[in-house]
């Protein structure tokens, strides 16, 4: 028992002597005193080896032992405590840490800015799937198998695991969307479809093997191709201004008929001639058409009730022309230094 007297008058000296310089020496304080395997547990097995009569006297001494380690365990607690800011000493008139501002693509920019324009004349937004079958891409457009006007886009064919066959593709437009919202049969159509579409060309400064598109369709009776050149007038002047000069060219689309091309007079260079118009001072926007007899027929409209006209336009070229930028593969580089720059951008 006189061992394990001078052993606890050694551990009040140590204890004393401790001081914890963080909430972390505190906890380790708890741990090695007062845990379920620390020193003042362990002196409390040691009751079993006291003579019966010294139990009492050692039973006492042990208490005064362990309250005199959970005082020093509070004390810790408390200093490291008032390490800690208070509530009351904050001063929340200062100005916060500053959180870096979100932006937007410059491609996503753009096609918000034409659905805006568009779903202000009626258009609703619709949408379809990026991997296609040839009948929605291709034959219901007036395109039946190995019509010459199929090499006018280069295709991604996709082979069926199944099957094994290249009925699948990625689409070359959003026109499927506009087969798929005709083959609906709810009458009149106005929508228009953005979306991203692939076309297996070179990637350079000018071209994408991936690009998106706006496409818009109109359909009810009496439909003429007056509406379709007051819908895309109203368009050009609202998204390159009032003061834009506008001219169709006759064209040829497969899936229209007529068909037109829309200029519009380059931005660049004022209409003078630049490297950008190709020095003829127009640029190329969109083409369009009256929606072809065939391409209704074969959605199960009646061409002779029904018709409509359709247009499609990239994204990537007015977002080009309104931001400056001379290089399309900067749109899918993700690149943060130049998606800052859009910040600010409407």
């Amino acid at each position: 028992m006189e061992d394990l007297l001078k052993q606890i008058k050694d551990y009040k000296d140590e204890i004393a002597a401790y001081a914890a310089n963080g909430e972390k020496s505190a906890e380790e304080f708890r741990i090695k005193w007062l845990g379920t395997k620390g020193l003042v547990k362990n002196l409390m097995i040691e009751m079993k080896n006291v003579p019966a009569e010294k139990k009492k006297e050692f039973g006492q001494i042990l208490n005064e032992f362990k309250q005199f380690t959970e005082a020093k365990y509070e004390e810790l607690k408390s200093s490291t405590s008032n390490l800690k800011p208070q509530a009351s000493n904050l001063d929340l008139t200062l100005p916060g840490n500053s959180i870096p501002v979100g932006t937007r693509h410059p491609i996503s920019l753009m096609a918000n800015r034409i659905i805006s324009i568009f779903q202000r004349l009626g258009f609703a937004v619709a949408e379809g799937p990026e991997i296609e079958d040839d009948w929605h891409n291709f034959t219901a457009l007036n395109l039946p198998e190995h019509h010459p006007a199929r090499d006018m886009q280069d295709t991604f064919y996709v082979q069926h695991l199944a099957t094994g066959g290249t009925d699948w593709l990625l689409r070359t437009h959003t026109s499927n969307i506009q087969i798929r919202e005709m083959q609906k049969g709810k009458l009149p159509i106005r929508i228009i479809c953005p979306g991203r579409v692939y076309r297996n060309e070179t990637v350079s400064a000018r071209s994408h093997c991936f690009f998106h598109q706006v496409e818009g369709l109109y359909i009810d009776e009496n439909v003429s191709f007056a509406d379709l050149k007051q819908t895309l007038y109203f368009f050009a002047k609202e998204m390159y201004g009032q003061d834009v000069k506008i001219r169709f060219r006759p064209s040829y689309f497969p899936f229209t008929e007529p068909s037109a091309e829309m200029d519009i007079s380059c931005m660049l260079c004022k209409g003078a001639g630049c490297n950008v118009c190709k020095k003829t001072g127009w640029l190329e926007i969109l083409g369009s058409g009256m929606v072809h007899p065939n391409v209704l027929s074969n959605c199960g409209i009646d061409p002779n009730k029904y018709t409509g006209f359709a247009f499609g336009m990239g994204i990537e070229r007015p977002a080009l022309l309104k931001y400056g930028i001379n290089d399309i593969r900067l749109f899918s580089e993700n690149d943060v230094r130049f998606l800052k720059q859009f910040t600010s951008a409407v």
